[in-house]
This record gives C-alpha cells, structure tokens and sequence, in this order.
C-alpha cells in the first residue's frame, strides 16, 4: 500500500504537489483559529404609546394622520359625548339645589313669616293685658261682695292662659329668627360637597371623550374611521415619541456572560449609515429558540437570549421598527 502511495504521489507533478501542500496548510490553521466576533442578529422595535378613552362612543373627530409629528397637547380624536353633556348638566343643577339648602339653613325664617309672629305676640300681649286688668276688677267687686269667688278664679284663668299665649309666641318669634341646627347645617354642607364631587366626576367623563397627544410623537398607526363606535379603552392612535426606538437582539448562551447591563455596544443596519452607539439596558431572564424572524440555518438550534439595548434620543430617530439589526460589542476605547 505504501509503494502504491508513493507511486501515485511520484505521479502528480511537483508544482502540483506544492500548491496542494499550501492548501492542505491554509485549512488546517483556518480550523485551529478562533472565530472573530461576529454580529448578533436582531430588529428595531418601538415602545408605542397607545392612546385610548376609558369610555365607549362613537368617533366623530380624527385630528391625527399618520405619519405627521404632533405636539404635546394637540387633540388626537374625539367621541361623542351627548350622553356625558347631558350627566354634567345634571350634575349642575343638583349642586346648585344643595347650595341653595346649605345656605338656607344658615339663615332664620323669611322675614314676612317674622312679621306674622310679631303681629300675633303682639295680639296676645294686648289680651293678657287686658286680662290682667279683668282679673283685677273682678278682684275688687269680690272684695266688695258683688262677686261670687267662682267669677275672680275664671278671671285668674283667663289671665293666665293670656300670659302663656305671649309666652309661647315670644318663644316661636325668637326660634323664627335663628339658623337651622348645627346638625342640619352640616347635613346641607355635607350634601352640598357630594353634590360638587358629582359635578366634577360628569365633567372628567365629559373631557375623556376627547383626547390629546400626552407627549410629542410621530404618529404611526390610527385603528378607526370617523364614524365607526370605539369600545371603551380601545386604542384609537398609536404614537411613537422620541428615543423610544430600541434595539432588540438575540445572544447564544454561550456569550451571555461576555455582557452585562450598561455595556456600550454597536447598531449597524443598510440604509442606516455609520454605526449607531447604544447601551444595553434590559436581558432576559430565561432563554428562548431562535425567533422565526431571525431564522438561519446557522441559527436554527440555538438557545438564545433577549437583549435590548437603546440609543440615545438623536441616534434612536435613525432606526425605523421592524428594520433588521446587526449588533457587536463597541470597540475599546483607545
């Protein structure tokens, strides 16, 4: 065997037998060498912002478009809010009502009722008056004989029944002059701040039904046509604010003890010209295959980590979500 090894090598040509030499050389060093750094696969990804009124109508304004930048405060969309204006209104008049009581109570009977008393305990002053003055002239005929002692006690009754009647309404015209109770004033108050609660309540409903950009975005998506009924806390916008573009990206396991939290790592996508910088600020927990939206033959059986890392605000507007990623460690700085 080795005669005929050396006869077919003695048959190849020397030029030949160096260049397959060189090759034979080249392939073993290329299997003995380190693999460099390669890139992990990932995608940009936005953290929208889905904007949603708490309560269900129908949309009668869409302020938003996609695509268009909106400042913090522009109105998005409106629902309509016939049922919440009528509930507000509602409410007014029930506050105005406990005011009115509230008030009420701090205050004595109206001054005609007043008056009527006056008149009456002046009536009876006069009649115990002249009460009094019978009650003394039949004293004076009984003293005198011309009198039974029956008619001088009748005369002492009448007296005394008109001195109680001025009593009474000396007492009902003092009451008719002061202010409900203590505890009937704090009733009417009490009633009074349910009542302004209510109104406040109607009046967030109300403005619910019309919603505002809560910070300046692009926005991305709108979910329904003017018209169309919105059930309650269905998005109706989607925005996406400055800075809130990240990187997602997948790490075999057995590179995920080469990074950490905080670690500077470089973006690189087509279209998105030089190398964007970023921080990687979230990894997952537990691993996962290799998502679909990845998938290569190099990758399909890996195990593989979720990273995340974001770009500062001015370099985040550089990546569009969905857009596909190659992520690498940052150089060491020099």
């Amino acid at each position: 065997m080795q005669q005929a090894s050396n006869r077919h090598s003695q048959g190849i040509p020397a030029r030949h037998r160096v260049v397959f030499a060189a090759l034979f050389a080249g392939a073993a060093l290329l299997g003995c060498s380190k693999p460099t750094d390669a890139s992990w696969s990932g995608y940009a990804e936005g953290d929208y912002v889905y904007v949603a009124a708490p309560f269900a109508g129908r949309l009668v304004t869409l302020a938003a478009q996609r695509g268009a930048t909106v400042q913090r405060g522009a109105a998005l969309f409106t629902l309509d809010a016939d049922s919440e204006h009528a509930a507000r209104e509602e409410a007014a008049a029930h506050l105005a009502s406990a005011k009115a009581q509230a008030a009420n109570t701090g205050k004595g009977r109206r001054s005609e009722e007043v008056a009527v008393t006056q008149a009456q305990l002046e009536q009876a002053r006069a009649a115990a008056a002249l009460a009094t003055s019978e009650l003394a002239r039949q004293q004076q005929l009984f003293a005198q004989g011309f009198v039974s002692n029956s008619r001088v006690d009748d005369a002492r009754s009448a007296a005394q029944s008109a001195q109680a009647r001025v009593e009474e309404l000396s007492a009902a015209l003092s009451v008719a002059q002061l202010p409900a109770r203590s505890d009937e004033q704090r009733a009417a108050l009490a009633t009074a701040s349910a009542a302004e609660q209510a109104l406040a309540q109607a009046r967030w409903r109300e403005q619910q039904k019309q919603q505002g950009a809560p910070t300046d975005a692009l926005v991305t998506e709108t979910f329904f046509r003017v018209g169309e009924w919105v059930g309650a806390g269905q998005p109706v916008v989607a925005l996406l604010p400055p800075g809130a573009t990240k990187a997602r990206f997948f790490v075999p396991e057995q590179e995920l003890a080469g990074i950490n939290v905080g670690q500077p790592v470089s973006i690189a996508c087509d279209g998105c010209g030089e190398a964007i910088p970023a921080r990687i600020d979230f990894i997952a927990a537990q691993p996962e295959y290799t998502p679909p939206v990845i998938y290569s033959n190099a990758q399909r059986s890996r195990l593989v980590f979720m990273v995340e890392a974001r770009p500062e605000p001015k370099h985040g507007l550089r990546l569009k979500p969905g857009q596909p990623l190659d992520v690498r460690r940052a150089p060491a700085a020099p």
